[in-house]
């Protein structure tokens, strides 16, 4: 049950975000204006752990009006490895470098409506390299025992999506792979 695209227009496009209608018929035979937003580079984000910690940021995010804990996270430059992206997001952010970085998860964010593929790594074997680079990223970076973590996610402090996506994959699915 595949839908069939006519055709795509862009309606609104930016070096951030892309709007584009398509026109698309349903496996029921009904033809619709569906809205498709893309993102003109590859989202990356990473767990960062030393130990039994992570390190997370707090934030304030302007579109929810909100405060949370977050991972570092951002955008590859183009022609940009997405390890080393990752990487540089985490140094930028945090002041710290992680000697290890390695794959953690890929998914689609929004897989009904955008494009947006978010690429998370796990940080491993940091060493503090000063203070982060881009001040404006965060009120303060913290080491989290890792047990706090779910605690938090349920208080509804970490309600960023990459964040909880991320922080659930390494703290289920890839510490039970470890073992």
């Amino acid at each position: 049950m595949r839908w069939l695209v006519h055709g795509t227009q862009a309606a609104y496009q930016s070096p951030w975000v892309e709007v584009w209608i398509d026109d698309v018929e349903l496996p029921n035979g009904q033809r619709i204006q569906h809205h498709n937003l893309k993102f003109p580079r590859p989202s990356v984000t990473a767990v960062v752990v030393d130990q039994d910690r992570t390190l997370l940021l707090w934030r304030h995010r302007h579109i929810t009006d909100s405060w949370g804990w977050e991972i570092p996270a951002g955008w590859a430059d183009p022609g940009e490895d997405l390890a080393e992206a990752a990487a540089r997001e985490v140094r930028e952010e945090t002041g710290y470098e992680a000697r290890s970085i390695e794959p953690l998860t890929s998914y689609n964010a929004l897989s009904g409506i955008s494009t947006m593929r978010f690429n998370a790594f796990l940080a491993t074997e940091v060493i503090p390299t000063g203070e982060p680079v881009d001040k404006s990223e965060s009120t303060r970076i913290e080491w989290i025992p890792l047990p706090e973590v779910p605690k938090l996610a349920a208080a509804g402090q970490i309600t960023d999506g990459p964040s909880l996506t991320a922080l659930s994959y390494y703290l289920g699915i890839y510490r039970s792979h470890q073992r």
